[in-house]
């Protein structure tokens, strides 16, 4: 109660409920409640909003003086019900949204402005790096993971109560191309009810996201890593919305999600769109309108801008800055959104061949026909390429500008920033400032664009290192978060093949719910030898002789397992 502020928006005036991009049957609608923990729909789609709640432009002027996690709560609120009289079970309190968003920000630098804003070479940066892993992940997972333990624990007093079957704990699975890794291992760390398995493609992280994660993975009981061999990021996601449509493993597991699949983590990005817009516009010669580069991976981060420009937010440009893996700038570009081969690059944030946020902007496109974006999605899972007319092309590029930026691009922009501006970005933000110089003032203006910088630089000091060798500059002090890293690289860090059956297997004998059922130890580090032996008993044997037999195994392999 003490984090509440009084309500500056009003409650929408219908309830906001949630349907598939593929479907829209009003029996398949569900509340925010249940859209959050459920993650992914059961027909492959992603869920949205059966509306946009919008806000009048006197209603955006009186948020501009709220802090941070003020801000968010109004924004959150829109979409969540708080406090509906017309719902059983209140969804959520408006007091409890409150607690969430002020509890999501102490783990930032500033709590009270979380993602501070700073002009450098003509244009904005809004700065997301400032939570505890120090990319913007953090300003959604920070709040993800305490709306998961709020719901979790609201079910287990209900169920008290009634004697009910309200689902109690969770069980995460997501996949990671290096910063949604630690930054849902940080959110999740030590909540009650849930259990988090994180997959990353062996190699194709840098050391220093390697190294957050395994420390976290080492440090806490409820968080699980795992590098997947000869795997790409895609392939991990793959894993994830294959586990996600197995529905007596989603059941077993109560499966959860954290990747931006989750609703929730693309409405909690939403705000800083709002905090940017209203610091950017503070001064006396108040702008109409901004526009924002994003630097563009899984398509979740830009998105969130959409909705906020849907909302009401005067937003002008949404700039798509991509590095090689261009898959969404050739879309908004050509309107040919054609799935080819990953390739390795500096940003690896952004290596990804297929962007799963995209569905959801597809809806839209197609306005709101669930039945255009299911054709179009069953053609491209089939030819992997997607097509749309002119018009609808002209459409998009109302909203959208994209731009292709190379790897020696974002080298030079590097260095050009350090060198002339004194100031550090880390590749993925280069990427986005580096964008904005391919538009003519007319069609962007750079005095009124903001970029997302989206890391530290100090998660990818190698890239920086190499964008900065002779110039006789340097990157920096290291950040403490970083600089107080040990090497955890052999700790943590279960070997996995590229399979779900494998996945499957791993989830069920770390799961701490399972752990604590059977009462049997709990093994990290296994050889890859007893880790395959222990799947094909998993498989065929069941729970129980499983359970023994990862027991005898230990003893006969001279206790070669860690028990934590």
């Amino acid at each position: 109660m003490a984090h509440s502020h009084t309500r500056v928006l009003s409650p929408p005036t219908k309830p906001v409920t949630y349907h598939s991009t593929r479907s829209d049957a009003p029996s398949t609608h569900l509340s925010f409640k249940q859209t959050v923990l459920q993650g992914l729909c059961p027909d492959k789609g992603l869920y949205v909003p059966s509306y946009i709640p919008t806000i009048s432009p006197v209603d955006l002027e009186r948020l501009r003086s709220l802090t941070y996690p003020q801000l968010a709560a109004e924004i959150n609120a829109q979409f969540s019900n708080a406090d509906r009289a017309s719902f059983s079970e209140s969804e959520i309190s408006w007091s409890d949204i409150c607690t969430i968003t002020a509890g999501a920000s102490l783990n930032f630098s500033e709590p009270s402005s979380c993602v501070p804003l700073t002009t450098v070479n003509g244009h904005q940066v809004l700065e997301l790096f400032h939570g505890p892993t120090l990319a913007f992940k953090d300003v959604a997972l920070q709040t993800l993971g305490l709306v998961f333990e709020h719901f979790l624990k609201e079910n287990r007093e209900l169920n008290e109560k009634d004697q009910g079957r309200r689902q109690e704990s969770m069980t995460v699975l997501a996949a990671t191309s290096g910063d949604t890794g630690s930054a849902a291992m940080s959110g999740l760390k030590g909540k009650e009810g849930v259990s988090c398995f994180v997959m990353f493609p062996t190699g194709r992280v840098s050391k220093i996201q390697e190294k957050q994660m395994t420390s976290l993975a080492s440090a806490s009981s409820n968080i699980h890593i795992l590098s997947v061999n000869n795997s790409t990021f895609d392939d991990c996601q793959d894993i994830v919305k294959a586990a996600f449509q197995d529905e007596a493993f989603r059941s077993e597991m109560n499966l959860g999600a954290v990747n931006s699949i989750n609703w929730c983590r693309v409405l909690a990005q939403i705000t800083y769109y709002f905090w940017g817009y209203f610091r950017a516009t503070d001064s006396p010669n108040k702008l109409s309108k901004v526009s924002f580069s994003v630097p563009t991976g899984n398509f979740g981060d830009v998105l969130a801008g959409y909705y906020a420009k849907r909302m009401g937010l005067p937003v002008d440009k949404l700039l798509v800055a991509t590095n090689e893996n261009d898959i969404v700038a050739r879309f908004f570009n050509k309107g040919q959104y054609h799935r080819e081969e990953i390739k390795g690059s500096i940003s690896p944030s952004m290596d990804i061949c297929v962007s799963s946020n995209f569905e959801r902007y597809l809806f839209y496109l197609a306005e709101g026909d669930c039945g255009v974006v299911r054709d179009w999605m069953d053609e491209f899972e089939k030819t992997r390429k997607l097509d749309v007319s002119k018009k609808l092309l002209k459409n998009a590029q109302s909203d959208f500008l994209a731009q292709k930026v190379t790897t020696e691009e974002t080298l030079a922009t590097i260095k050009h920033y350090r060198t002339e501006h004194g100031y550090m970005l880390c590749p993925h933000s280069a990427v986005g400032v580096k964008a904005i110089d391919a538009f003519k003032e007319k069609v962007l203006k750079r005095s009124t664009t903001i970029c997302l910088a989206t890391a530290s630089w100090a998660k990818f000091p190698e890239s920086c290192e190499e964008a900065l060798a002779g110039s006789g500059a340097v990157c920096g002090a290291v950040p403490a978060g970083i600089a107080c890293l040990e090497d955890e690289s052999g700790k943590g860090k279960l070997l996995c093949e590229k399979d779900l059956g494998v996945v499957k297997g791993i989830m069920r004998r770390n799961n701490s719910r399972f752990r604590q059922g059977l009462g049997v130890g709990y093994y990290r580090g296994k050889p890859m030898f007893l880790e395959a032996l222990s799947t094909i008993i998993g498989v065929a044997g069941g729970w129980v002789v499983a359970a023994a037999a990862i027991g005898i195994l230990a003893v006969l392999a001279g206790h070669d397992m860690m028990k934590v």
